[in-house]
């Protein structure tokens, strides 16, 4: 099973959900993408989507059999592009968490908003990146442990920075990711995936202001094959506002059309 981050996380972000698959036999697999934690910054300001895909595509030829794939926000779009454009038949089955092609765009810039708030100024110490974290999700617990912050940051000087490229939110990518707003293209991509019998499944977070109701719904309406559990008290960031339900809702899921591998 490969875990896919959103835009602004690492691979650590996915932490207790592997630890949760892995005890129940599954091969756990987590990818920084490119800019992103330990993963190397594009020298060339490439970070359009069919990229990050291509990056995933290149880990997954090292690996055995086909991976369920398992994307949150900015991995569920990379997945669906994976799975249904660059590469069909790459998956056995696709998890899309809280993200759909026709995403709130309003919740889109709200993240937006927040990530480059601080892409030139950075932060004073960790108790402040702490305090903005907490203003931004109201609704999680302010990290009672701020040196646990430290793999989301950098250092340099005397000030912290987000992990994650600058040139990736802040506006001056020569290739931004822009596909994320083809609403046609992501579409089809995930028309793709299910013409080849590949299974989906999508979590939403209950109040999640990317994949709002009416959104799910469209999306399920347009594609009733399309399996989907809503995660009660969880937002965008499902998996660590409500692991156990997050990973209950993917292991059965798969153990209904994929078994362990």
């Amino acid at each position: 099973m490969v875990f896919l981050h959103g835009g602004g996380q690492t691979r650590r972000s996915w932490g207790r959900a592997a630890a949760a698959v892995a005890e129940r036999g599954w091969q756990a697999v987590t990818i920084d993408l490119r800019g992103h934690g330990e993963s190397d910054w594009s020298s060339e300001g490439d970070y359009r989507l069919v990229s990050f895909a291509g990056d995933i595509q290149e880990v997954l030829r090292n690996l055995p059999g086909q991976p369920a794939l398992v994307g949150a926000s900015l991995g569920g779009f990379a997945a669906m592009l994976l799975a249904g454009e660059l590469s069909p038949g790459i998956a056995s089955a696709v998890v899309l968490v809280d993200i759909v092609p026709n995403m709130d765009l309003a919740g889109a810039s709200r993240i937006h908003a927040f990530m480059a708030e601080r892409v030139e100024s950075g932060f004073g110490s960790l108790d402040e990146v702490a305090d903005v974290i907490a203003n931004y999700n109201p609704h999680r617990p302010r990290p009672s442990d701020p040196d646990g912050l430290v793999a989301n940051l950098r250092r340099r000087g005397d000030r912290w920075y987000w992990h994650w490229d600058p040139q990736f939110i802040g506006g001056i990518a020569a290739f931004p990711p822009v596909e994320v707003t083809d609403v046609d293209r992501m579409n089809a991509a995930v028309a793709t995936i299910l013409r080849d019998e590949v299974p989906v499944l999508l979590v939403r977070g209950q109040v999640s202001d990317i994949v709002r109701q009416e959104s799910a719904d469209q999306f399920l309406s347009r594609f009733p094959q399309v399996e989907f559990t809503d995660v009660r008290g969880a937002g965008h960031m499902v998996a660590g506002d409500r692991n156990d339900a997050f990973a209950g809702a993917v292991l059965d899921f798969l153990a209904r059309h994929v078994g362990v591998r």
